[in-house]
């Protein structure tokens, strides 16, 4: 090359090195896709269309079907048997046990989220994302269990610590004269809609009735779209957390969907649900972002069942489809922590897959930190697993084979591969119109050997395998002794228990 040559290739350098060191300083912050999760409550493996319900239910699922044409589909996803357990397992990556959470939160117990927990909102705050919850939480509402102390900038739902069948805690009352007071004073005092922003106190907005109940995604949508389109003008990341009630009883539906589907209430708010997806979705794409978003939909858990019968409308259980497998919310049978779960990412995720992989609702928290480039905490056990080639295809299998189930203090089943094993006997409560499965079911530990299920040969858990498989019970059992040998290290809490109580010594 000659000095001449030289001379124009250094020119030319000096005036491209500038262009070159912003575009390389932009990378990292577009490479950051922003994140919306949409998590669905006891909505079940067999009620959406693209899972074999939708239309066969009586309730037509039209977007939740496209985000499955345009996304993944996972076909074993497995979650914790109810709601609290689920959502802390979603948050810290972690067995709700370890956070002391394995039991659905009430009111009047101790049980919180607590203070030193490692939240997915924390991790996408850190970095570098604005963060927002608009729904239901459920993990405590003691100032340290707040999401807004754990990570989000905004947040706004029903109150922290209970469900949305709290809508009807004021009638329910009246009903039964159990708390002597006018209708006033005891709607002022019964439970009402929240909002808080980070390290904020939460502030009453107006008592959570039926009548908000029904409107209540209405708002949770709307308040998303007012974020996100904030945060596009803003020019930041933003991690959207959107836990709506589209599953759970009393699933009372807006008065534009009352009636549209042929299964009464719960198919109507599974339709409406399926419509409000649908916003999130059309909201993406007018924002000229769904290129550069993960999202996601899934379930906290299996379906409400038969314990639900109280909701029903006119004869129509107020109840969800667990598909082929056994079991409804509370259980840890497969029909309990087997559900949906759709993601999107064009360009990422080929779209129209399915993968059978064993994946885990804790695995989210360490598989979005690997992608965002978010830090995990060393001190304590993560018991998910980073999922990213399952997302992105380079895996069939994943990285996952086991998982565990637990109900309050006691490990009540184990998972590996196709297998699952019983350490407690899960069976209904009750006779006739009484008997209750589900939460109110029976978990009697077992004096002799567990119980062994192939749930690919026998999705329904009809047959008991153990006598012929016994060499099964080696893998599963080494899954306990693994999980216990974490447990020597990193202590758990008290475990949430309320039907044994025992005074301090």
């Amino acid at each position: 090359m000659t000095r001449i040559r030289l001379a124009l290739v250094a020119v030319a350098l000096s005036f491209l090195t500038p262009v070159l060191l912003a575009q390389a300083s932009r990378t990292p912050a577009a490479q950051k896709p922003n994140v919306v999760f949409i998590l669905a409550d006891n909505v079940g493996y067999g009620d959406l269309g693209s899972y074999g319900g939708g239309e066969l239910r009586g309730a037509p699922t039209p977007r939740l079907d496209q985000l499955a044409r345009e996304g993944l589909r996972l076909t074993q996803y497995l979650v914790e048997p109810a709601c609290t357990p689920s959502r802390a397992a979603l948050m810290t990556g972690q067995y709700s046990i370890r956070s002391g959470l394995s039991l659905i939160a009430i009111e009047g117990t101790p049980y919180t989220l607590p203070g030193r927990a490692f939240t997915m909102g924390e991790l996408f705050k850190g970095a570098g994302y604005a963060t927002a919850i608009f729904g239901k939480w459920h993990l405590g509402e003691a100032p340290q269990s707040l999401p807004t102390a754990h990570g989000f900038d905004e947040f706004y739902g029903i109150p922290p610590g209970i469900s949305w069948d709290a809508a009807t805690y004021v009638n329910t009352i009246e009903l039964t004269h159990s708390i002597p007071a006018p209708p006033d004073a005891l709607l002022a005092k019964g439970p009402h809609i929240v909002e808080a922003v980070a390290g904020g106190t939460l502030r009453e907005v107006k008592p959570f009735t039926p009548e908000v109940r029904a409107g209540i995604d209405d708002e949770l949508v709307a308040k998303s779209i007012d974020f996100m389109k904030r945060q596009k003008a803003a020019g930041k990341p933003f991690f959207l957390y959107l836990p709506f009630s589209m599953g759970h009883a009393p699933n009372l539906p807006s008065k534009q969907f009352q009636g549209k589907s042929r299964i009464g209430n719960y198919g109507d708010k599974m339709m409406e649900g399926d419509y409000h997806v649908g916003q999130i979705m059309d909201t993406l794409k007018e924002l000229g972002v769904e290129n550069d978003t993960i999202l996601v939909f899934a379930s906290d858990n299996g379906p409400f069942g038969e314990a639900a019968r109280e909701f029903g409308n006119q004869g129509s259980p107020d109840m969800g489809n667990s598909g082929p497998f056994r079991g409804e919310l509370g259980e840890v049978t497969e029909g309990s922590i087997r559900t949906c779960a759709i993601i999107r990412w064009p360009a990422q995720v080929k779209p129209g897959t399915t993968s059978y992989a064993m994946f885990s609702i804790m695995d989210f928290l360490p598989t979005f930190a690997h992608i965002v480039g978010g830090k995990m905490p060393a001190d304590r056990a993560i018991d998910g697993l980073d999922q990213t080639d399952v997302l992105l295809g380079k895996s069939e299998t994943g990285h996952r084979e086991s998982l565990l189930s637990f109900i309050g203090p006691d490990l009540a089943a184990a998972r590996w591969k196709q297998w699952r094993m019983y350490f407690t006997d899960i069976h209904p409560t009750g006779i006739g119109p009484q008997r209750e499965p589900g939460i109110f079911s029976t978990s009697a530990p077992m004096a002799g050997y567990p119980t062994v299920y192939n749930i690919e040969m026998d999705p329904h858990e009809d047959l008991v395998v153990g006598g012929l498989y016994g060499w099964v019970s080696g893998p599963l059992l080494k899954i306990v002794e693994e999980y216990l040998a974490t447990v020597k290290k990193y202590p758990n809490p008290p475990a949430p228990n309320i039907t044994q109580f025992r005074s301090a010594p």
